[in-house]
Parts: structure tokens; C-alpha cells; sequence
């Protein structure tokens, strides 16, 4: 955790991770609408089916507002250094959802429905908690007045990390889109991830930096699941 404490603004490995970024989606459309998915359809021995362009256009459209997310989010947001290991840790983290999630979609063929929509409120949801979340911290943390404090406010004052919560359930809403049981173990890794590793070592990190502060607001907020853990 010591490169949090770190300043860079580490642009050859914001522009590689980019440059990772593109390729993916582009291979994603590829998968979703062009012959790449009848190929790995025949590989897996499933049939692409013919009649779910709908949900396809969902999984890809999220996907491009998760690209211009992560974007955002690195561009403006991110001011910590980012070591070249990470700039190829982190494409191959969304890898997982820009194309595995394109290729479990692949032999689905049920019409969109009631739980597609709830995907899509759960998407919008995530999202908001994630990059709102960032947004507003950003926003606060410009103010010299609040130099060195902690920033419990907005969705923060919900969940410790309330952005990865917004991970959560923005991924949750991927697996949903795609009706494949198999997809329940990308979220399901994400969330033992956060809650068992990522979590609780960066609530180390803020609790050496901040003290007592920190400790006193991890006592009366959740880690990850607002209200809950």
C-alpha cells in the first residue's frame, strides 16, 4: 500500500492501459457480432445464437460506459503513482468483463425481460456509487481546508469503500444481462476479493495514515455492503 502515498501522474502506463483498453473492446464487438463468436461458440461446443442481439447491444454498451469510466477515473481522478506491473494487471482484470462476459452471452437466447431491467438499474446504481462517489471525493479533497482529513461524506458516510460496492454491483448486473450460470463467478470472486483482501488491507493503510480518525469512522461505518458488513 505504500504506493498510495505516492504522487505521479504515470502517463506511459495510463496511455498502455488505454491502448489494452481499445483492444478489448474491439475484440468484445467482435465477439458479440462478428464470426470471432461463432468461432469460440465452436471451441466451447455452444451454439451463438441468432436472436439475442438486443442483450448483446446491453453487454456492449455497458461496456463502453465502463471503458470511459475507467477513463475518468484515471485520468482526472487517479493521482497516485501506477507501477507497470499494475498497468497490466488492470486491463487484464477488465478483460474478465469485456470479453468474458461477451462469451458467456454468446448461446443465450431468452428475450429481455423484467430482470434485464433490474440489471440495468443495478448497472446504473453501481456506477453512480463508483464514479459519483469518486466525483464527489475528488471534488472535497481540492479544497485546501480539507488537506489531510478524511473523507467521510457523500456516498462514503454509507460504506468505507462504497466505490467498490459500486464495482460490485455494476459487475453483478453483467452476470444478470447474460442469463449464464457460469457468470455468477466473476462477482462472486470480486466480492472475496474486496472483502478479504483488497478492503481490509487499504483499511490498514488509512488507519496508519489517519489514526484514531479512521478508526473512529470504521466503527460506526460498514467495510463494503452499506448496513451490512
Amino acid at each position: 500500500m505504500d504506493l498510495y502515498g505516492q504522487k505521479s501522474k504515470s502517463i506511459p502506463q495510463k496511455i498502455l492501459i488505454h491502448l489494452i483498453e481499445i483492444i478489448l473492446l474491439w475484440l468484445s464487438y467482435r465477439i458479440l457480432f462478428r464470426q470471432e463468436g461463432d468461432w469460440i461458440a465452436g471451441k466451447l461446443h455452444w451454439t451463438n445464437a441468432a436472436n439475442s442481439e438486443p442483450r448483446r447491444w446491453l453487454i456492449f454498451i455497458f461496456i463502453v460506459i465502463t471503458f470511459f469510466r475507467l477513463s475518468l477515473m484515471m485520468l482526472v481522478f487517479l493521482k497516485r503513482k501506477i507501477p507497470w506491473e499494475e498497468s497490466i494487471s488492470v486491463p487484464f482484470a477488465f478483460a474478465l468483463y469485456y470479453i468474458g462476459f461477451s462469451v458467456l452471452v454468446l448461446p443465450t437466447t431468452t428475450p429481455i425481460d423484467w430482470l434485464d431491467y433490474l440489471a440495468m438499474l443495478l448497472f446504473v446504481g453501481g456506477s453512480v456509487l463508483n464514479t459519483g462517489g469518486e466525483l464527489l471525493r475528488y471534488q472535497w479533497k481540492k479544497n485546501p481546508a480539507n488537506k489531510g482529513k478524511i473523507y467521510t461524506q457523500g456516498f462514503f458516510k454509507y460504506a468505507r469503500h462504497i466505490n467498490y460496492f459500486g464495482d460490485l454491483l455494476w459487475v453483478i448486473a453483467f452476470a444478470l444481462i447474460t442469463r449464464n450460470g457460469v457468470a455468477v463467478v466473476i462477482p462472486a470472486f470480486l466480492f472475496c476479493f474486496f472483502a478479504f483482501y483488497n478492503a481490509p488491507k487499504l483499511d490498514k493503510y488509512l488507519a496508519d495514515k489517519y489514526g484514531l480518525g479512521y478508526e473512529e469512522y470504521a466503527k460506526k461505518t460498514k467495510m463494503l455492503v452499506p448496513f451490512i458488513y
